[in-house]
């Protein structure tokens, strides 16, 4: 790479928050690195603490790096209507962070159902867009890369230039409840129609109420608040004018009268949306608002007292329709949380186009569960971009081209290893963002890592996917004199096909077994993780033995092998890659995944046996004892022999079982 080519920005002075001084803005004139800032930042801390709640084995990581150029940018108009949490919604250039909406979740292998969900980031960016038609008219405008839930699993609006991936084509169909359709117009005809619904169905939900009291004022009422209820007011003879059925409504008279009827007398029980009344001419009213709108509704039987109900079909769909089309103020009576995510509306693709020449601005955000409503479809979002928000960076574009380099953490790592309070625990690296990223053979914020792990005699390790490392071998040896030093490679497969559609920016595997060959050689112990092991995919037992015997010929002192997580939102991504590519076993993963995020013991076993049958050792499990001060001695102990004594470069014995196996926390 070209570092010599550097040159530092005229901002150099730009303020990071959480940082006291100024970060120095850098650029290389590298192609990985074109169009990309490096903040250089003297952080306060080196070490960062894993959760508790963690399953990981060691409590303490050091991330030189913060940022990430490899992020997927999911992104659509800023005019696109997102379902927010009070069944209403708003522009998505409108839609804040903090703000509640409605996302979906899928638990236990169960149906996905519509659960609230919080807005954790929002930003825009500019792309080349698409216009996705369907088959009810509904227009949506995305990158190629959005990704929509379709009756096939999740799908990207365009194929796209790099590894194969599911897209959308003319033959699925997406999900939701269907197109948005606008808010009225709120006009005197709409207010007259609210009053004359909310008014004569004597309405006292306290937000219907203050929207009642508010139209009244606009009429030049001024005491309709004072204590009376709507049944009193409707006897007043100013109101009796305002409130009179009229002789021929318009669209707005009628939208207002079903918001205000609806606030007075409705209800949504599960499937159905409801309106009960005594009064035989509202119900004829709010029969005959109904159909102008298209709605198929029913009147139901009397009850005890003579209330009758009408009833509107539809579900969701139709449910949100006409919250959407009458807006009534009463949003406590919208509730959706819990219905399963279906579709009886006509959401097969027409049409995928692009739409101009030119980027256009886009915007996306981050939720809670990974997905939100955007007019009436199921809409990925993008993830792992909000921390880049406490540092006023934009979560978007920002993530993906301005890194975080602190560049003081050798120094700051000593202070922090000289404190008394530090105990000397293990410290795992390459649990977040792997230290050996391309960018580190300019900053070189590694060889002064080691070296205060080196002086302060600290038990330590690393999980990566680079033979960079080996740089820094002569101080890992140093390291291993005077501590425990261990290291991993990442290497779920040697097929290069794979390998190049998996994980395209990465060394090759191949390369990275000769790192694990040489840093042995060196006296390092340094094993591999195959992982995830995907049951029917890369668990063919010819397969994996070909995995671990060439990791045994590379002299691998530890093997490890995980099963794959579905956690979270990477469940769908998962599956609709299995939907797309392996549709023979959908079935078999609904069921092994059917009860959470891990594989049933009987299966884990399985891949146990699996692993050992192929010359991998029996894993042992390590649990980290909270009372004692250096929790990893013993485990480092068990796989590497006590210090000082290693295998001869010939000796073809079987690595030993991996006390503690480093795994990435992401």
């Amino acid at each position: 790479m070209r570092w010599d080519n550097l040159k530092i920005e005229a901002e150099e002075g730009a303020r990071l928050p959480g940082y006291r001084d100024p970060a120095t803005v850098r650029r290389f004139d590298a192609p990985e690195a074109l169009d990309m800032r490096f903040y250089e930042i003297h952080a306060k801390s080196a070490l960062n603490r894993v959760p508790e709640a963690s399953r990981m084995p060691f409590r303490w990581t050091i991330n030189p790096y913060r940022g990430c150029s490899h992020a997927c940018v999911y992104c659509l108009d800023g005019d696109t209507p997102i379902l927010m949490a009070d069944g209403r919604h708003r522009a998505l250039r409108d839609v804040a962070v903090g703000d509640d909406i409605y996302g979906t979740e899928q638990r236990d292998g169960g149906p996905r159902r519509y659960v609230r969900t919080r807005v954790r980031a929002h930003w825009t960016t500019l792309k080349p867009a698409l216009r996705v038609t369907l088959e009810d008219g509904t227009e949506l405008l995305a990158s190629g890369d959005h990704r929509f839930l379709t009756d096939r699993g999740w799908k990207h609006v365009e194929r796209g230039s790099g590894p194969p991936r599911p897209f959308l084509t003319r033959a699925v169909s997406l999900l939701g409840p269907g197109r948005f359709v606008a808010p009225p117009a709120e006009s005197d005809a709409y207010r007259r129609g609210y009053l004359c619904g909310m008014i004569r169905g004597d309405g006292q939900e306290p937000e219907a109420r203050g929207r009642a009291v508010s139209y009244l004022a606009l009429f030049g009422i001024e005491d309709g608040g004072r204590g009376r209820t709507m049944a009193a007011l409707a006897r007043a003879e100013r109101v009796e004018s305002l409130i009179a059925w009229p002789f021929e409504p318009g669209d707005g008279w009628r939208k207002g009268f079903l918001a205000g009827v609806f606030d007075a007398d409705g209800a949504i029980d599960r499937e159905e949306l409801r309106i009960a009344n005594a009064d035989a001419t509202i119900l004829s009213w709010t029969e005959a608002c109904l159909a102008s709108f298209g709605f198929a509704s029913a009147l139901g039987a009397a009850d005890a007292v003579g209330v009758r109900s009408v009833r509107v079909r539809g579900g969701v769909r139709e449910q949100l329709r006409f919250c959407h089309l009458a807006w009534p103020a009463a949003t406590a009576k919208w509730d959706f949380v819990g219905r399963p995510v279906k579709s009886n509306a006509p959401l097969r693709v027409a049409a995928i186009e692009p739409v101009g020449t030119e980027p256009v601005e886009l915007y996306d955000i981050t939720t809670g569960t990974g997905d939100f409503i955007a007019n009436g479809v199921v809409s990925h979002n993008c993830f792992a971009r909000p921390t880049h928000t406490y540092l006023d960076f934009d979560a978007g574009r920002d993530f993906e081209r301005e890194i975080v380099v602190k560049v003081n953490v050798p120094e700051v790592l000593r202070a922090e290893l000289r404190r008394p309070s530090w105990k000397g625990e293990h410290i795992a690296m390459g649990t977040n963002t792997d230290p050996y990223q391309w960018v580190e053979g300019r900053y070189k914020l590694m060889p002064g890592i080691w070296e205060a792990l080196r002086d302060f005699r600290n038990p330590c390790s690393v999980l990566t996917k680079s033979p960079l490392l080996l740089r820094d071998l002569p101080l890992l040896k140093e390291i291993a004199e005077v501590t425990d030093v261990s290291a991993n490679l990442s290497i779920p497969t040697i097929d290069e096909k794979a390998w190049r559609a998996t994980e395209p920016h990465t060394p090759n595997p191949r390369a990275r077994l000769e790192a694990v060959a040489e840093l042995n050689r060196a006296g390092i112990p340094t094993g591999i993780l195959v992982a995830p092991l995907m049951p029917g995919i890369n668990d063919d037992p010819k397969q994996v033995e070909e995995i671990i015997q060439t990791a045994i010929d590379a002299g691998a002192t530890a093997i490890g092998g995980i099963g794959l997580h579905l956690r979270g939102e990477v469940r769908g991504v998962f599956m609709e890659w299995l939907r797309a590519y392996r549709p023979d076993l959908v079935d078999r993963y609904e069921e092994l995944y059917a009860r959470g995020a891990y594989l049933p013991q009987p299966e884990r076993d399985r891949i146990a046996r699996l692993l050992r049958d192929a010359g991998a050792p029996e894993r042992r499990p390590f649990r980290r004892d909270p009372a004692d001060e250096r929790p990893f001695e013993r485990a480092f102990r068990r796989q590497m022999g006590p210090r000082g004594e290693s295998a001869g470069r010939d000796d073809r014995r079987r690595p030993g079982p991996p006390g503690a196996v480093q795994e990435a926390l992401f």
